[in-house]
Formats: C-alpha cells, structure tokens, sequence
C-alpha cells in the first residue's frame, strides 16, 4: 500500500521552519510508516502582499500527486485557507489540519494581503474535512482567533486544546489521531 502524501506548512516568523521541526517530528511519530510529510521550507518574499507564501503553497500542492493532506501551522496555516479559498485544487484534499490559525484583520497596509475574502469559507474544497486546532494557552495567536474562524466555518471541526502554548508542546498527538481517521 502506498504511503498517504502529507504536505506541512510551517509557521512564520525568523525560524519558524526550525521551530516546526519538532512539530514535523511529532508528526511522522504518531502516524507511522503508513504516511510521507513533506516538510518544504518557506521563504518570505517582502514585495508580495501575502509575503510569496500562497503561490509557494500552490508549487507545492502541485508537486505531489493526486491525493494529499494539509497540515499548516500558525502563518503557514492561514495562508493555506487563503490560497485553498483563492484557487481551485485540480486534485484530492483528503483532510485539511490547521493548527494555531491567526484570523488576520485590521486596517495596517501589510495585513491587507493577509486578509482572507468575506466569503472565503464558500470556496474552500467541499470533499475534504477541515479541523482546526488551539490551545488555550497560546502565548502568540490569542486564542479568540478560533472563535472568529468558528463565526465563519459552519463545516468545520474544532478542538480546543488546554494546554501546549504555540508550538503544542511539540506533540501533535490529536492532530494525528484526526488524521489517521481519514
């Protein structure tokens, strides 16, 4: 049996990618040998209003084969809803797994390209389970993010998680638990 294809998105910031590691490692831990991550490293583009990472997210959605799940983190995680509600995905989502999801608002000029479209939820793939996942106690999305995307997500799946800070305590236990139910 081949091996499901997951694609993760790390979060931003001056190393996310590093501090996501542990979260990837986590990851191929719970699920196993039965799924392949690929865990490509983001780079931020300054002069594109999403910072380049929706048109490095569709590279790499394109780059694996006809069936894979998402997992995004923090940054990473938003700008997977945008790109998934701004452009058509010519391939099977089987699950789509956001993990400490700012919701970006507000009026500053770099937060405009951010921004998710007011019906943003009505364009996202139909087939393919959304689950988003907060901890309550996360030091750098505030929390109420989850109630604002809860406010726009009538199909989703929400956990709330107690405890783990940003970064989950670097176990994502639930989050593959989730997964393997695919």
């Amino acid at each position: 049996m081949e091996a499901k294809k997951l694609l993760f998105i790390q979060g931003g910031g001056n190393n996310g990618y590093g501090a996501d590691e542990a979260l990837v490692a986590s990851l191929k831990q719970h699920l196993g040998k039965g799924y392949q991550i690929n865990y490509p490293k983001i780079q931020s583009d300054e002069t594109a209003l999403d910072f380049g990472w929706t048109k490095q997210i569709g590279l790499h959605i394109d780059s694996i084969g006809r069936d894979l799940i998402l997992v995004g983190h923090s940054f990473g995680a938003s700008m997977i809803l945008k790109y998934l509600s701004e452009h058509p995905v010519n391939k099977t989502i089987e699950g789509i797994f956001l993990l400490a999801t700012p919701f970006w608002s507000g009026n500053e000029e770099w937060q405009k390209g951010l921004q998710l479209r007011d019906h943003f939820a009505d364009s996202l793939p139909d087939e393919a389970p959304l689950f988003l996942y907060h901890c309550r106690d996360d030091e750098e999305v505030p929390f109420s993010h989850l109630d604002q995307y809860r406010r726009k997500l009538n199909k989703a799946t929400f956990r709330d998680i107690p405890g783990g800070g940003h970064q989950f305590n670097n176990d994502l236990f639930y989050i593959a638990g989730d997964i393997k139910t695919l």
